[in-house]
């Protein structure tokens, strides 16, 4: 889905990184001076699944790929062909597609041609051809042919050439069936330096004379990469990092002598996923060649989804404003020193509201709608774009909520059917088997890594031939750069709510939803008296998600009068914080706001004393608002918070000792709702965390 960008002006504006690195502007092509004319910096651009690093990828080389060479590869994209041959491998099955993407024609210049790459690549792909299996042979070239018709730009190159490379080596360089690497090589360059190579491009040959063992001599050079990339391990390495550099040198000659004057900017090189394997291959010979001192002035920006990768070990961090105007980044020692490491950061309320109102032009969804989405999604462009899209098709947008964003369809693509909101940003988040979602939706009801594994025990199976499910889900979560608790096994709040999602409605069992209640009557179970994570505030989270909220309200009643009204206040945000236990395409008002504005369930439970009832009552209400405006699902409602303030200042009142703690809470959480932040505790006295985990009878992690 190719998406409008928002928030990614310091990226894309006349005078921002692009515009500096490449020295032309992306809107417009003008010329822009050099912020670091000799040197530039790998640009790694570095955000969670969601945060838009390859969309930003995209962006550059749509804006660039009219003006000056440009290329883009996935590194999680690159897979062997089915008939790949032993000398593909994720390198060199990038490298000619680089190479291909790179010589389309730009304006006022010359395509761009790749000789040395050629070269190099063909005495690879020579390392297994026999004479008794000229089909391999004849695959292999034929893959290679529209980067070879960089050199021989004739239509009917890369056949011919074939053919006469085919005839050459039948007749002289095979004289047993066994591949021999070196002598295979050597004869095909040789072919295609008589037959394909123009004097002038003949001379590319020279290049490899610097590769180990050469001597100076190109041929040599070549033969001994044949040898060194069929031996493998460490060798292998090192004839993939020369071809990596075979790709540089032909950008550095087609910007060289006279060349030099007829092209604009610079050449581009977008890398994304480039925390994997392949992408620390395509980039680290770059590196290591820069900080010898050997300068090539390509421009490469790259993403990596891992903020602390090792490859960024000596980076120059940065996050996204901070590049603007300039990347205030100098070369220091290490080979990762030369990299610029940008965080994308996240949207801003104004950029979702954009982004909002441009599927929206009519103004027809609620006017809070964008400001809980991107308190929902934290300002993650992928999930604020695809639930923006929802809220503009949706046939009856007044009554929207976050929550029934999730279950709206949309049109991603159209060469793909319709999809659930929800069940595309988990594909797009969380990619993976089947089995790791399975998983995850049980173990984002957990609280911490004790509770997941209490979970997985008793929900996921104790004998995985695999090792603990939970341990091995968390890291499943970090490799993707999720954070993972303690308050939350799936601490970030999105994901967390997708996978809830999943949990409560995968299996469609309306009304029972099954698995739903299995998963939470396990945790109430293990909170429980007799339980093995004994917690009473736990226990009542898990009561109030099973729908008990009397239970809860009960246990607010008796506890209230207690000196400690912080570990009070504290105990009722968290149990209020439990997941809703929604009703998917249900219309109307939550039906937790009739309750907290006591227009339902608004009689005591029989026998209790008239001043017990009456502040049952009271809590009933103050209970279901709270749970409703902590709903990251739900919107604020003004009725509602105007009432919980006056609850609460009713409560201070009624407490013996902790008059001003509820007195501040009541102005404390309207402040924070209307701010559109998680409640916290107003400022008191020493001894509590302020940082929302329940105190005594239960840790966070319980």
């Amino acid at each position: 889905m190719e998406r409008e960008l928002y928030g990614r002006e310091a990226i894309f504006d006349d005078d921002g990184l692009a515009a500096r690195l490449t020295g032309l502007t992306p809107y417009g092509s003008a010329r822009v001076g050099y912020e670091h004319r000799d040197d530039p910096p790998v640009a790694v651009l570095t955000g969670g699944r969601g945060m838009g690093k390859t969309a930003v990828l995209k962006q550059l080389r749509n804006l660039y790929r009219e003006i000056t060479p440009v290329a883009l590869v996935d590194c999680e994209a690159v897979v062997a062909p089915d008939d790949a041959g032993p000398a593909w491998t994720p390198v060199t099955g990038a490298l000619p597609e680089l190479a291909t993407q790179l010589t389309a024609r730009v304006r006022a210049a010359r395509p761009v041609q790749f000789p040395r790459l050629s070269l190099g690549l063909v005495a690879v792909a020579s390392i297994s051809w026999t004479r008794e299996d000229e089909t391999r042979a004849r695959r292999d070239l034929q893959s290679l042919g529209p980067m070879l018709a960089t050199v021989d730009g004739r239509g009917d190159a890369a056949t011919g050439w074939v053919t006469k490379v085919l005839t050459k080596l039948a007749a002289s360089a095979f004289d047993s069936v066994a591949p021999m690497a070196g002598m295979v090589a050597e004869a095909t360059v040789e072919t295609v330096l008589e037959e394909s190579f123009n004097r002038f491009q003949r001379r590319s040959a020279d290049w490899y004379g610097s590769y180990p063992h050469a001597g100076g001599n190109g041929r040599i050079g070549l033969r001994q990469l044949a040898v060194d990339f069929e031996r493998g391990g460490d060798l292998r390495r090192r004839a993939e990092d020369h071809l990596v550099l075979a790709l540089a040198a032909d950008l550095v000659a087609a910007y060289g002598g006279l060349a030099w004057g007829a092209r604009r900017g610079r050449p581009v090189l977008l890398v994304d996923n480039a925390h994997t394997p392949l992408g620390r291959q395509l980039v680290e010979p770059l590196l290591r060649q820069r900080a010898a001192g050997v300068l090539d002035r390509i421009v490469v920006f790259a993403s990596s989804r891992v903020r602390d990768h090792e490859g960024l070990s000596h980076a120059v961090r940065r996050r996204l404003p901070e590049v603007a105007h300039g990347s205030h980044w100098s070369r220091g020692t290490g080979v990762t020193a030369g990299i610029l490491a940008v965080e994308l950061t996240p949207l801003g309320p104004e950029q979702v509201r954009s982004a909002f109102d441009r599927h929206d032009r009519a103004g027809r969804i609620p006017a809070g709608l964008a400001r809980g989405v991107h308190r929902l999604t934290g300002g993650r462009p992928l999930a604020v774009e695809l639930l923006a899209l929802a809220a503009g098709e949706a046939p009856e947008p007044a009554s929207l909520v976050p929550g029934s964003l999730l279950d709206c369809t949309v049109e991603v693509r159209e060469d793909r059917a319709p999809a659930q909101v929800a069940d595309e940003l988990l594909a797009r988040l969380l990619p993976g088997p089947g089995q790791r979602l399975e998983f995850l939706s049980v173990l984002a009801a957990a609280h911490g890594e004790d509770s997941a594994r209490l979970l997985a025990e008793s929900r996921l199976g104790r004998g995985s031939p695999d090792g603990d499910v939970a341990l091995r889900m968390r890291d499943v979560l970090r490799a993707d750069d999720w954070p993972v608790g303690p308050g939350h096994f799936v601490a970030d709040p999105l994901l967390r709510a997708l996978l809830l999602h999943r949990l409560r409605f995968q299996d469609g069992d309306h009304p029972s939803y099954a698995v739903w209640q299995a998963v939470h009557v396990s945790l109430r179970g293990a909170y429980g008296p007799g339980g093995r994570r004994p917690s009473v505030p736990h226990l009542l989270h898990q009561k109030l998600v099973l729908g008990d909220a009397e239970a809860c309200v009960g246990h607010l009643r008796l506890r209230f009068e207690e000196p400690d009204v912080r570990a009070w206040l504290e105990s009722l945000r968290f149990i209020a914080s439990a997941p809703y236990p929604r009703v998917r395409g249900s219309a109307g008002p939550d039906p937790r706001r009739a309750v907290a504005l006591g227009r339902a369930d608004n009689a005591a439970p029989r026998g209790l004393e008239p001043a017990a009832a009456e502040l049952h009552v009271l809590l009933r209400r103050l209970l279901h608002g709270i749970w409703l405006l902590s709903d990251p699902l739900a919107l604020p409602d003004e009725e509602v918070i105007d009432k919980m303030a006056h609850e609460l200042r009713q409560l201070s009142g009624r407490h013996p000792t902790g008059n001003s703690v509820l007195w501040d809470a009541a102005t404390h959480w309207p402040r924070d709702v209307r701010a559109w932040r998680p409640l916290s505790m107003p400022p008191g006295e020493p001894g509590s965390d302020g940082g929302g985990r329940p105190r005594g009878d239960g840790g966070p992690d319980a």
